[in-house]
């Protein structure tokens, strides 16, 4: 075909001109996506309630000091999955004037948010278990270690599906969700272990036994400083608005070169915005094109991009003259 006659491509073209995803399609995917992320994190808030109480009652009625910390442990948890649930009702509200880019950073802001509960819950289960370390050892008890376990499975489960929903979903409050429900299986791994020690030691006169508990909730209580950490970075680097990998940012390259009538690749950018990412590319076109062609080609990058990758909402191109003798 000849470049200067370049036909204008109709939205019907367009729409199946990578992957056959309709626009009908795509709103249906991302309302369902949506609707995935908010049961996900409504499950995690009241599973985070009962198991609050039940941790809280049964450290009281049987005297567990690990058990009621852990308990203190999940109540903070209930703080932190209300500022998610409540991050992904707002990230999922459209643009507006004051918001043109959307409300996806919402998302991360509960994230960050996540990430400093989990520094104070490290904190707090690492004082704790310090100061147990100088203290007698108490009198553990099976219901005690019921109670753990069954908080162990729980939160276990809790984490699968949460993070399988945070993956398909690429929502960062659910992801925070998932891990704070992974520093809560750490934690009940803790409890378990140190009361079943007790126990064992009780039965065998190991006094060494006895502590630990302590012991294991000092490794918990780095290995949930080491989740906040990661959390926190993740969210300041998207606030900061950090590139996205060079994985995905090599394949909208390959994207753009499949796109017939781009001649060249001049930049390629791309930025998340909590669930969602933009993309910015300069492309060079034949510059003897006309201003109808230009915006067909545009037209097509966009859709083409935002066919292949479903976090896309929004792509901005910029069109840069291209002359074949100038290369």
């Amino acid at each position: 075909m000849d470049d200067n006659k370049l036909p204008t491509l109709g939205s019907e073209a367009l729409f199946f001109s990578c992957t056959g995803q309709t626009l009908f399609e795509g709103a249906i995917f991302v309302a369902d996506r949506h609707q995935s992320g908010l049961m996900a994190i409504w499950i995690s808030l009241i599973s985070n309630i009962v198991l609050t109480i039940i941790k809280v009652t049964a450290g009281l009625l049987l005297s567990s000091p690990v058990l009621l910390a852990d308990g203190v442990h999940n109540a903070g948890d209930i703080i932190a999955t209300i500022a998610a649930l409540t991050s992904s009702m707002v990230s999922k509200k459209p643009a507006d004037d004051d918001h043109p880019y959307g409300h996806g950073k919402a998302e991360v802001v509960a994230s960050a948010f996540v990430a400093i509960v989990l520094v104070l819950a490290a904190l707090w289960i690492g004082f704790q278990s310090i100061g147990s370390l100088f203290k007698p050892p108490g009198e553990e008890s099976w219901l005690a270690l019921g109670a753990a376990a069954v908080s162990l499975i729980w939160k276990q489960i809790l984490y699968v599906y949460t993070i399988r929903v945070g993956k398909a979903t690429n929502s960062k409050s659910v992801m925070a969700t998932a891990y704070d429900h992974l520093a809560d299986v750490y934690a009940s791994l803790a409890a378990v272990l140190g009361i079943g020690l007790g126990l064992v030691g009780d039965r065998y006169d190991w006094h060494w036994a006895a502590y630990g508990d302590p012991i294991a909730g000092i490794i918990v209580s780095l290995l949930v400083l080491k989740l906040a950490v990661e959390i926190g970075r993740d969210s300041i680097d998207i606030l900061m608005e950090r590139n996205v990998d060079v994985e995905k940012l090599a394949q909208f390259e390959q994207l753009l070169r499949n796109v017939e009538h781009v001649k060249r690749i001049d930049r390629v950018r791309a930025r998340e915005f909590g669930h969602y990412i933009t993309v910015d590319v300069r492309v060079g076109v034949p510059g003897a094109y006309s201003i109808q062609q230009g915006h067909d080609i545009s037209r097509q990058i966009k859709q083409c991009i935002m066919d292949a990758d479903a976090d896309v909402i929004e792509v901005m191109v910029h069109l840069n003259p291209w002359y074949a003798e100038a290369e």
